[in-house]
């Protein structure tokens, strides 16, 4: 039998689909009570299990070659930490014409969050890109995020990120970055196991993530804060998100080019410098925001969404471009070559 696939076609990535059918259930059918207080307790375990594979996966070996390519990495991290952040400041200027202030507070969030790692390996392989060095910048921006972004969510959401405070910074050390150095320790001997198992524990990440969902917009629900958001408001966060990710993509790509770096480089340095992690958003913004998480991640989900539409198309059009077709044809002899021979190493 054959496999079912998603239609390439279809640009709506299917995992979208279901955190938007999580978000219609806990619309449905919030968490009360008791349920509530359960599907909190088996969000916060999720969250930290789902950080302990993170640890698990990443190797150590692979970060410490990806080093020697500092400028690129230290590229990709100023734009994830530094101009992302900046130009979520600057969009306080549009509070209350095109958002309202909860609003703001979670499109402020977004740009704090650290850079994706599956997707900037994907487009970047299909548009012919430095793969190695997507991996390493995803992977270190992912490993610093869980410092960084607490840290300036300290600085520049303060008290007004509704259950944000002090106390939050301890708690998102206790509950991502321990069990992080903890799968890293323990890397060596579950590190087989996690790479046979791959796509089980997969599926594992992807649970997790959407039962953080179903809290967060539950408790939302609850507490009516959804009545806060209108399809007028909506359609400015939307607009203000297809801006933000219009100038990273621009910056990354020819700020990228006035540093001197490559077209392989400069790939990697746009897919993964212009792109913002739902995986690791979604945990940091239930401990950071508390009750207010639903309103908080709700930009998050939008932009992953936008970004992945996006660079399908960009990375579709940089495969045919006629530099990479060259070097494409240049390799092809010495990929031959290396057939014929065997093995190298």
């Amino acid at each position: 039998m054959k496999r079912l696939r998603w239609p390439r076609w279809m640009p709506i990535d299917p995992y979208i689909l279901l955190l938007l059918g999580t978000v219609g259930l806990a619309a449905l059918l919030p968490a009360r009570g008791t349920g509530a207080d359960v599907a909190s307790g088996a969000s916060t375990g999720a969250i930290a299990f789902l950080f302990f594979l993170y640890g698990a996966r990443l190797s150590t070996r692979e970060a410490m070659d990806g080093v020697r390519h500092w400028r690129l990495h230290v590229t990709v991290l100023a734009c994830t930490f530094v101009v992302f952040p900046l130009l979520g400041l600057a969009s306080r200027g549009l509070v209350p014409v095109f958002l309202t202030d909860p609003l703001y507070q979670g499109l402020l969030f977004l740009t704090l969050v650290p850079s994706t790692v599956q997707s900037s390996i994907a487009f970047t392989s299909i548009a012919r890109g430095n793969v190695p060095a997507a991996i390493c910048a995803g992977s270190f921006s992912s490993l610093v995020g869980i410092v960084v972004t607490p840290l300036l969510a300290a600085a520049l959401l303060g008290g007004s990120g509704g259950g944000f405070s002090a106390d939050s910074v301890v708690e998102i050390v206790l509950q991502l970055l321990v069990p992080f150095v903890a799968g890293q320790l323990l890397r060596r001997w579950i590190g087989g196991f996690v790479a046979r198992h791959k796509k089980v524990l997969g599926l594992v990440d992807r649970g997790s993530i959407l039962l953080v969902v179903y809290t967060a917009f539950s408790e939302g629900m609850v507490r009516g804060i959804w009545h806060q958001v209108s399809p007028v408001r909506l359609a400015g966060l939307l607009a203000v998100q297809a801006v933000l990710l219009a100038v990273m993509l621009f910056l990354t790509w020819y700020g990228a080019k006035g540093l001197g770096f490559g077209r392989a480089d400069r790939i990697a340095i746009q897919f993964a410098g212009s792109k913002k992690s739902l995986a690791a958003g979604l945990p940091m913004a239930s401990v950071l925001f508390g009750a207010q998480a639903s309103l908080a991640v709700l930009p998050l989900m939008l932009f992953h969404q936008m970004q992945l539409m996006v660079c399908a198309v960009i990375a579709k059009r940089r495969s045919r471009d006629p530099e990479a077709l060259a070097h494409e044809e240049e390799a092809a002899p010495a990929r031959t070559a290396i057939g014929a021979g065997g093995r190298l190493g």
